[in-house]
């Protein structure tokens, strides 16, 4: 996007627009604006700067954390940047709003946001400031949410269709928004930061984060070995300790220490080949949120051992046990004894029947939910992400209408966010090539350019070329006239680049045999068209 001349960097995850970004950064705005009409939404537009005094009345002034952008004004009083609007359209519609009969109600609007990201990343992808459609709905009742929740699932679809993009919904975490139902929506790259879990059969998929583990099997395999310890020196990991006793990781269990919810340290134990989901531990009471790993020091003190040689067997702290590693027998763990491990270890003989969650991250060739088959993970970038919330603001701000009966009710929410400036870095990381972008055709800055050769020293290309210009311009075509007095590959790498699809070059040669020479941006074939019939020829590449 630098090379391009789309943005420029103005500060840590801060970008300046400049034309080129600024026309396909329009374009996705116009689709989204069209299908959320279409939809029966209604565009207004919020301030960006947010009163602390309703973050406060929905609790999450301080929830938060870091990412806000906390300051003060002149007179000492506490505001925002805003991170999101659901406080802000709760205050306003609950000012507005009073009957069962104006409802249900979808709202909109396409603004800059700011989130203090820690560490800004992969440029427009994880900036900190973003333009971004985020649309909230209002309800008498569930029902009436999910009727607008699978409209504005479909009204996603019909975007991202319309955008050309490879996508795919998928079941997600609510996160620190809240409420009980939401699905992102992924573009498939691999640059992406999210994982997402399919299914060989149906149409299953979801973010590994929120993806269950299905087993094969309820039942562990037979005890054969008699428990034992042995010294495994300066074998600090896993992977370590398995080479050293040349065994597979599947076949060693490893402890993880982290905070628990009632101030004290707990255990989770995993198979060696498998990795903790954050997201599923964090849902369980008995961990502390956010999730936080114990540190060395807090592990010795509480355990007597240094993280390395930590075990469940005799661990004086609750231990919870993933599902795929109750299943396992004869094993090997640590004997939280420095340098020494246990081998030949079962459940119930050797140690306490364990508590049982599904605590692991699923791999590529699990089974599926529902018997659809097996599991395959491929890489997304989340550019949408819809939500049920439900009441969590509607009953924190008391925003409430009166019913049929003049009963006061809570109205129940929906939140629909859409990242249109991540969009625009997603379509590229989706659509280039060596050479540079190759837009989708709704995204595309410009749908042809003309490049006249010399036309500088040469008044006929010149003219030929202003007056093509004009024509194509008239039928409404977005032109790019390219009078730069460059050599014609330069001009021809630039267009590559920035991704026209059409090129269409002149020359004095190609005039006076009443030519153009053209040339598709993926194609490596140039065509030469005759003058009379370039108009047709491009609209039927349209």
């Amino acid at each position: 996007m630098l090379r391009a001349g789309l943005v420029r960097q103005l500060a840590a995850g801060i970008y300046t627009w400049l034309p080129l970004g600024l026309k396909v950064l329009r374009k996705v705005e116009a689709v989204i604006r069209e299908e959320m009409d279409l939809a029966g939404a209604q565009e207004i537009l919020m301030s960006s700067v947010q009163p602390a005094e309703l973050w406060k009345e929905s609790t999450r002034w301080e929830a938060y954390g870091p990412e806000l952008l906390r300051f003060t004004d002149r007179h000492d009083r506490d505001f925002c940047l805003g991170p999101t609007h659901e406080e802000i359209i709760t205050d306003l519609v609950r000012g507005e709003i009073t009957s069962y009969k104006q409802l249900p109600c979808n709202l909109y609007q396409i603004q800059m946001k700011f989130r203090d990201e820690i560490r800004p990343r992969f440029g427009i992808m994880r900036a900190r400031e973003f333009l971004m459609k985020d649309a909230y709905s209002f309800h008498i009742d569930a029902d009436s949410l999910e009727e607008t929740y699978q409209k504005m699932h479909a009204t996603y679809c019909k975007i991202f269709d319309r955008l050309g993009l490879e996508y795919r919904a998928v079941i997600a975490d609510t996160g620190n928004i809240g409420g009980s139902k939401s699905h992102e929506f992924h573009v498939l790259a691999d640059s992406g930061e999210d994982r997402i879990a399919f299914s060989s059969l149906g149409n299953y998929a979801s973010n590994v984060e929120m993806t269950p583990v299905t087993m094969a099997t309820s039942e562990p395999l037979p005890e054969t070995e008699v428990m034992q310890t042995i010294e495994t020196p300066q074998q600090q990991t896993v992977k370590e300790v398995c080479e050293f006793l040349n065994t597979p990781l599947s076949k060693c269990l490893k402890t993880l220490v982290l905070d628990g919810s009632k101030g004290n340290l707990i255990a989770i134990v995993l198979r060696g080949d498998h990795d903790l989901n954050v997201v599923k531990a964090q849902k369980l009471d008995e961990v502390a949120i956010p999730l936080r790993f114990a540190e060395h020091d807090e592990i010795l003190a509480a355990i007597g051992c240094p993280p390395g040689s930590i075990g469940p067997v005799g661990l004086p702290i609750d231990v919870l046990v993933d599902q795929d590693a109750a299943l396992a027998s004869d094993f090997i763990c640590g004997a939280n004894k420095h340098g020494y491990h246990l081998t030949g270890v079962n459940w119930t003989r050797d140690l306490p029947s364990p508590k049982v969650f599904d605590l692991r991250e699923v791999t590529t060739g699990d089974l599926a939910p529902e018997g659809l088959g097996t599991l395959d993970i491929k890489k997304g970038i989340e550019v949408g992400h819809i939500f049920q919330l439900g009441t969590k603001y509607s009953s924190a701000m008391k925003a409430s209408v009166l019913n049929e009966n003049g009963k006061a009710v809570t109205m129940t929410m929906g939140c629909y966010g859409l990242g249109v400036s991540r969009i625009v870095s997603a379509a590229i990381e989706q659509h280039n090539d060596s050479k540079g972008i190759i837009w989708p055709k709704q995204m595309t800055p410009f749908y042809c350019a003309i490049v006249p050769i010399n036309m500088h020293k040469s008044p006929s290309v010149l003219q030929k070329a202003t007056m093509l210009y004009e024509t194509l311009s008239k039928e409404g075509y977005e032109v790019l006239f390219c009078d730069k007095p460059e050599r014609p590959g330069v001009m021809f790498t630039d267009l590559e680049l920035i991704g026209v699809p059409h090129r269409l070059v002149l020359t004095e040669r190609g005039l006076a045999k009443d030519v153009i020479e053209y040339k598709g941006r993926t194609s490596e074939e140039t065509l030469e068209v005759k003058w009379s019939e370039i108009s047709s020829f491009l609209d039927k590449l349209r």
